[in-house]
Parts: C-alpha cells; sequence; structure tokens
C-alpha cells in the first residue's frame, strides 16, 4: 500500500511551491504544470528506491516505511530519485523534477507532435510527453527489458498510451521515424546520428550532453546536419555502456607513477562554485573527469582522463596547494591553459555555448557565441 494520499498529496504541493518560489515553471510551456500536476511523479516511483547514505545505496522500502519513501520522492526540485541500483551504481532514476521541466521547455512540444523519447525509465517523462502530444504520439526505448516492462504497467496504471520497446536509444527507432521530436533522459558525449536522421527537416532534438549541460538542436531543412544551443543544467546518468566501463580516479592513479610535483597557485572554489568555467572545461577538455572535497587543510582536486593520466591537487595548510601529476598527459597544465582561455573570452556563460552535428555524425563540435564564426572545439568520437 502506498502512503496515505493526503502525505503525498502535501508533499507534491510543497514541491510545486518550491518551483514556483524559484520561477521553475516556465511561462511559455503552462501546460507542463498542468501535466505535472495530473501526473505526478510518485505514481511512477517503485516500491523499492534508493538513497546515497554517504557509503552506499541503501535501500528503502515502501512497505516498510512510507513517509520516509514519500519524502524521498519529493526531497526537492534539484533532488532526483534513484529507482534502480545495479552492482553499487545508480541505473535509473526519477529524474529531478526542476530539470524535467526544463527540458520539456526546451522541447518545444506542441499537440500532435510524433515524439522518440530515449531512455523510458520508469515512465514519469513519457507520460508527460503524451499529456501533451496526444494518445499514441510518443514512442520511448529502454535499454533494461525489465524497466520496459515496470513503464508499460506504470503507464498503463494511469491511463496513458506510449508504444514502450525494448533496445538501445542510441540507434533511435527507424520503424515510426520521421519524428517532429526527439528527447533523451540520459547523457551523451557525442549526438547519435540516428537521431538525427530520424527527426523531420525543421524538428528538435533535446539531450543532455557531457553530463552537464542540456542542448537543443534544430534538424536542417535538408536533414543533413543540426545545430543548436546550451539551454540549461542537467546531470543526468550516462548511457550504460559508459557507466559500466569508465574507470574511476583511483583505477587510473594506479596505472602511472608521479611525475612531476610543482605548487598550484589557482583558487580552486571556482572548480566548484562556477557552472559556467565547468561547462567551459568540459567543452575544452572533454576526457577530463574531476572530482572536488574540502578537508581541514582546503580545497583538494582529483583530475583523471579515463586513460593513464591523473593529477592530485591537494591542500596543504596555509592556503597552498601542491600538484602531483602523472600519466603521459599533465592535466593540470591542462586545466590551467583552458581556463586561462575561458577568462580571455571574457568568461562566456554555459548560455553562451552550442553544438553542430554534420556529416552523417562524423563532424560534431562545440562552439560559443556562433555556430559559424566563434570559437570551436571538436567533439571526439565515442
Amino acid at each position: 500500500m502506498r502512503a496515505t494520499a493526503p502525505d503525498v498529496d502535501s508533499l507534491q504541493r510543497r514541491l510545486a511551491t518550491a518551483m514556483d518560489q524559484r520561477g521553475d515553471w516556465p511561462d511559455r510551456s503552462a501546460w507542463i504544470r498542468d501535466a505535472v500536476d495530473a501526473l505526478p511523479r510518485h505514481r511512477f516511483a517503485p516500491e523499492r528506491i534508493w538513497r546515497w547514505d554517504g557509503h552506499t545505496y541503501a535501500p528503502i522500502d515502501h512497505s516498510r516505511d512510507p513517509a520516509r519513501w514519500a519524502s524521498e520522492v519529493y526531497a526537492g526540485p534539484d533532488a532526483a530519485t534513484v529507482t534502480q541500483v545495479t552492482d553499487q551504481l545508480p541505473t535509473s532514476s526519477l529524474s529531478c523534477q526542476a530539470v524535467v521541466v526544463d527540458m520539456l521547455d526546451s522541447l518545444l512540444l506542441e499537440h500532435g507532435h510524433r515524439v522518440l523519447e530515449l531512455g523510458t525509465g520508469n515512465g514519469w517523462n513519457a507520460a508527460l510527453l503524451a499529456w501533451r502530444a496526444g494518445p499514441g504520439s510518443v514512442v520511448s526505448i529502454e535499454a533494461d527489458p525489465d524497466l520496459a516492462d515496470t513503464a508499460r504497467r506504470a503507464l498503463s496504471a494511469v491511463g496513458t498510451v506510449v508504444d514502450v520497446q525494448a533496445g538501445d536509444g542510441n540507434h533511435g527507432w527507424a520503424p515510426d521515424a520521421p519524428y517532429d521530436r526527439v528527447i533523451a533522459t540520459y547523457a551523451v558525449e557525442t549526438i547519435p546520428w540516428a537521431w538525427v536522421e530520424q527527426t523531420r527537416p525543421g524538428g528538435r532534438i533535446v539531450t543532455p550532453w557531457g553530463r552537464l549541460g542540456h542542448v537543443a538542436l534544430t534538424v536542417a531543412e535538408d536533414g543533413q546536419s543540426a545545430t543548436g544551443w546550451v539551454q540549461g543544467l542537467a546531470q543526468f546518468m550516462p548511457d550504460r555502456h559508459t557507466l559500466r566501463t569508465e574507470p574511476g580516479y583511483t583505477q587510473v592513479r594506479a596505472r602511472s607513477e608521479p611525475a612531476t610535483e610543482r605548487p598550484w597557485h589557482r583558487d580552486l572554489a571556482p572548480l566548484r562554485d562556477d557552472v559556467h568555467l565547468q561547462f567551459a572545461l568540459r567543452v575544452a577538455l572533454p576526457h577530463i573527469r574531476i572530482t572536488l572535497a574540502e578537508d581541514a587543510d582546503g580545497l583538494n582536486a582529483w583530475i583523471h582522463d579515463a586513460q593513464q593520466s591523473w593529477a592530485a591537487l591537494s591542500a596543504i595548510g596555509g592556503a597552498r596547494t601542491i600538484v602531483t601529476q602523472g600519466g603521459p598527459r599533465r592535466l593540470a597544465d591542462e586545466l590551467e591553459a583552458a581556463w586561462d582561455t575561458w577568462l580571455a573570452q571574457s568568461r562566456p556563460a554555459l548560455y553562451d555555448f552550442g553544438i553542430t552535428v554534420a556529416d552523417n555524425g562524423a563532424t560534431q563540435y562545440a562552439w560559443v557565441n556562433d555556430p559559424m564564426t566563434g570559437p570551436r572545439w571538436p567533439i571526439p568520437r565515442d
């Protein structure tokens, strides 16, 4: 049995009010709030959800603790609810409500549009899409067949008609192409050409990119390219292949011995606090992963390239930091150079960046300020 309706309804209203106070409900897409009210996220949350307790993902079962379960589902505008954990890695979630709303607004969805969703999860986003586009207008692809079955049941329970298919979202779904709108719920490093190919000229593709921002691309009239601007922040899970194959800092650090050591003379706080710098570094250094943590001596950073190179920026007290680097690349030096470039470009905001995809996907690059004349950075192929 689910938590009593008044408890869940109260939490739902509190979350809606919090988003109202922050201005998260978009004026140009007023339908989204109506859809979220009609199809609240708890209707798609499974019996068991998961919470990080600082050491591991611990289960929260609705049958044992309905109040805690409900509080986790409605933890806040920026809080995702982990709904699946595999080998101690989160592999599916109910995305945070503020980002779901922001991405739906970016999609510019209208009634009657044919929609392809990549990454069904538990079906909540698909239900919201169908609320706007209409019954039978949405096809959704889920990599996990069991999760696809779960989504079908949840969608059926709320009376929503969505065609849920099990498959690889990166391949799109050719049988029902072309689509007016394509939206992904997981982050990609490169834009799959199948998404462009299966979208009508003038159609729109919205996807998390680079695990930090989401972009909205418009397909050219000749169907041979797609380009568009970054729309906002979106820290989504990567596709399952990336999630399972990318090593972490500890693994990379073990592959090479320290090679250089020197003082670091730059405040690390912007790496933690400035999302615009974070995005610019992600564009310039696509393979670098940065983790930060603070201790009694100050802010520390650990950097790796998922291959053999790493750097540790270690606070040693007295506002001093030491850089140790190993592997064939000097990642801290590259980080400083990219940081200086961003400063020299007058600190462009993440919304000043965009992406272009062309040549059957072989050409992909990020740009700033202008897709034709602005500085650009190639996006490496997966």
